[in-house]
Formats: structure tokens, C-alpha cells, sequence
């Protein structure tokens, strides 16, 4: 296996990863009431900074 076959590969594995992640924040986005009727479970409404900032600043910005 050459090298340039193992770039275009973790090249394609990264192309990748970054699609299906686009695809689950676009489906995390929709409604509640959307997401319970495809079929996707529920996201909680946290923000990952947003909980950190009101830790560390008492409030969310």
C-alpha cells in the first residue's frame, strides 16, 4: 500500500465523519415535535458551552 492510498483514505474516513456529524446537527436542530415524528430520539436542549459559561459565570450569555 503506498502512501498517497493511505491519505486518500484517511482523507475520505475524515470527509466523512464530518458529513455524518453536519447530518446529526441538522437533525438535532429540528423541533422536538419534527424529531419524534422521523423517528430520531429527542435531543436534550443543552448547549455544551452555554452549561459551561452559566458554571463559570452564574448565567448563561
Amino acid at each position: 500500500m503506498s502512501m498517497f492510498e493511505s491519505l486518500g483514505r484517511y482523507g475520505a474516513a475524515i470527509k466523512h465523519a464530518h458529513s455524518r456529524s453536519r447530518s446529526i446537527r441538522a437533525l438535532n436542530s429540528l423541533p422536538p415535535e419534527l424529531q419524534k415524528d422521523i423517528g430520531w430520539p429527542v435531543s436534550p436542549r443543552n448547549d455544551a458551552q452555554a452549561t459551561l459559561s452559566a458554571l463559570l459565570l452564574g448565567s448563561a450569555r
